[in-house]
């Protein structure tokens, strides 16, 4: 058993599934060939009908009983092993990849089988072929894979694939059933890493005044979100984990509203990445919470507001975390949850947790996903998703190359006479050899010489978020890199230029893309490249669903895992395709419930 324990750490698996689906990279079938078909590796029952030397060289003529033909057989490296071997008269069940050479069957360094009728399979891992099917043996059983949930047709297919009686059973085989045990052996993993705990409390606020005073209507499906979370946040036996994904401008910061308002007169606290989203957040919190909920912003110096020692809702910046007094609340939210590393999020949940208790903890993000990932993510934590936003967005999409350049340069001009603001993202600040584009150093230098009111930032540039803010109160063009993808709110932005657009993730581009037509004015985003015939970026231009996207991006890249923030670009399925296997994840999940 201690053996086996070291054996799996060693092919990294942990589950008897996960064994299962190494399947064996090839196999080695010693079944006598049914017919002769050239340019194959078979196997034939034949006798010596004579041995010759040619040039130093054994030369062998078989003769092949079943189908009454002659082939030869040339040995190069030629041992005193031959010659006793193949003597005149003997017989053989001789294997080899048969070939024709000036008109004569050829069959070159012929192996000798002692036995016959197998196939047996070989595998490519870090183990000896002989530990694998030692492991193979002790584990791949039938009463195993019953055991584990699979249904009959399922065990006949792996037993198949790793004791095959014959070549149908590896060359017919199902290929559904892999990409279904590989969903269902994953989900079942998650679900084995949920862990529940009992909540710190029940909050029961009510929403209807704070939802009936909102100067509009909320969409249908932050209606929705916002009972799952009431339902949530209701049970005291269990502290929730959800995660909110919504699509750019979906409208989130009113579903976290609406969870601050449920948890009063309790206490609610929001961790933000950037002091800026913090600062957006709690404008709106100002604007639209009850009068008599207090409120406070926690950002490091001196720009902090409020007592966050008394309020209800504590709003801040990763500066909460070192906050050592900072007041124990029932309900933690984190917005862009993908910016904090998974131990940032563990340490607030815990600064939190009072022995076995556990706050209620909801996590935003405005990053979609494939429904399928979000499908599978929900049996380690419940997920709602946002798909629509509160207004129609209005904006074109177009890939564009040099000889497009003064069309562009009109179009920001007629933007800005219009007091609409323009954003030309940069693939990097200073010149490099490695990329064929301009970097933002470089750019400048004309868009200052045309324009007035241009703004630089980048990711290095301690001043990013005061440059971001003056923009958004009196520039007409912000160059910058990607610090701009997520979270900021510019609602005169009408224009986005993406230099070198090829070189980023789909899931980048719709970031960016979302900066543009936040209040439902009419938008542009124009992908600039060297290569417009990008298929990637014309079907970028085709959609402007962040969750199509995120289809699209798994289609042309390995998709990310989900477990564990740690390992975001690590597991990769091997037959499973998230992009367009969404009714097996279905089944998989449903034959989980029923176990």
């Amino acid at each position: 058993m201690k053996e086996a324990k070291i054996l799996f750490q060693k092919l990294k698996i942990v589950s008897l599934l996960d064994l299962a689906l190494l399947i064996p990279s090839s196999y080695k079938d010693s079944n006598l060939s049914q017919t002769i078909e050239l340019g194959k590796v078979q196997t034939f029952e034949a006798k010596v009908e004579n041995v010759s030397f040619v040039n130093g060289r054994l030369r062998i003529v078989f003769y092949l009983l079943e189908f009454d033909k002659e082939l030869n057989s040339m040995f190069f490296r030629v041992t005193p092993y031959h010659h006793k071997l193949y003597t005149l008269g003997s017989h053989h069940y001789i294997q080899g990849r048969v070939e024709e050479y000036n008109g004569n069957l050829q069959m070159n360094q012929a192996r000798s089988l002692q036995k016959i009728g197998e196939i047996i399979p070989k595998y490519s891992s870090v183990l000896k072929d002989s530990s694998m099917h030692s492991l193979i043996a002790c584990y791949i059983t039938e009463q195993n894979l019953y055991r584990e949930g699979l249904n009959a047709h399922e065990v006949s297919t792996i037993l198949g694939l790793h004791y095959p009686t014959n070549r149908e059973q590896i060359e017919k085989y199902d290929k559904e059933v892999l990409k279904f045990i590989e969903a269902f052996n994953y989900i079942k993993k998650l679900k084995g890493k949920r862990a529940d705990f009992p909540a710190l409390a029940s909050l029961n606020g009510s929403i209807d005044t704070f939802i009936e005073n909102l100067p509009f209507e909320l969409t249908a499906e932050q209606k929705m979100v916002i009972a799952d979370i009431k339902i949530d946040l209701s049970s005291s036996k269990k502290a929730t984990k959800r995660m909110v994904i919504g699509d750019v401008g979906s409208g989130k910061t009113m579903v976290i509203l609406a969870s601050a308002v449920m948890a009063y007169p309790q206490k609610s606290i929001l961790m933000a990445p950037t002091s800026l989203l913090a600062l957006q957040i709690y404008e709106e919190a100002k604007k639209y919470l009850p009068k008599e909920m207090t409120i406070a912003l926690v950002m490091q110096g001196k720009k902090s507001e409020g007592d966050y020692l008394e309020v209800d809702f504590i709003i801040g910046t990763h500066a909460i975390l070192f906050k050592e007094d900072i007041p124990k609340a029932p309900l933690v939210m984190v917005d862009e949850q993908h910016r904090f590393g998974t131990k940032q999020r563990a340490m607030l949940e815990s600064m939190m947790a009072s022995e076995e208790h556990k706050p209620h903890f909801l996590q935003f993000s405005a990053t979609p996903i494939p429904r399928t990932q979000a499908m599978m993510q929900s049996e380690l934590i419940d997920v709602s998703l946002i798909t629509t936003t509160p207004f129609e967005k209005d904006i074109t999409s177009k890939v564009i190359g040099k000889e497009d350049f003064s069309e562009l340069l009109e179009d920001i001009k007629d933007e800005i006479a219009q007091n609409h603001q323009v954003l030309i993202v940069y693939p990097l600040v200073e010149e490099s050899r490695e990329i064929p584009y301009q970097s933002l150093e470089e750019g400048r230098g004309f868009w200052e010489k045309r324009f007035e009111k241009v703004y630089v930032t980048h990711g290095k540039d301690k001043n990013k978020e005061e440059v971001l803010s003056e923009f958004r109160e009196n520039g007409n063009i912000l160059l910058a890199t990607t610090v701009v993808e997520v979270g900021i709110s510019l609602p005169r932005l009408t224009l986005i230029v993406i230099v070198g657009a090829e070189r980023l993730g789909l899931a980048t581009l719709h970031q960016l893309r979302g900066r543009v037509g936040r209040l439902g004015l009419k938008s542009y985003c124009y992908l600039f490249t060297n290569n417009k015939k990008n298929s990637r970026l014309e079907s970028f231009t085709q959609t402007e669903s962040g969750f199509e996207i995120a289809r699209l991006d798994l289609k042309f890249r390995n998709s990310g895992d989900i477990v564990d923030g740690t390992v975001q670009s690590g597991i990769q399925f091997k037959f499973l395709d998230l992009a367009d296997d969404e009714h097996i994840v279905n089944v998989a999940k449903e034959r989980l419930k029923s176990l």
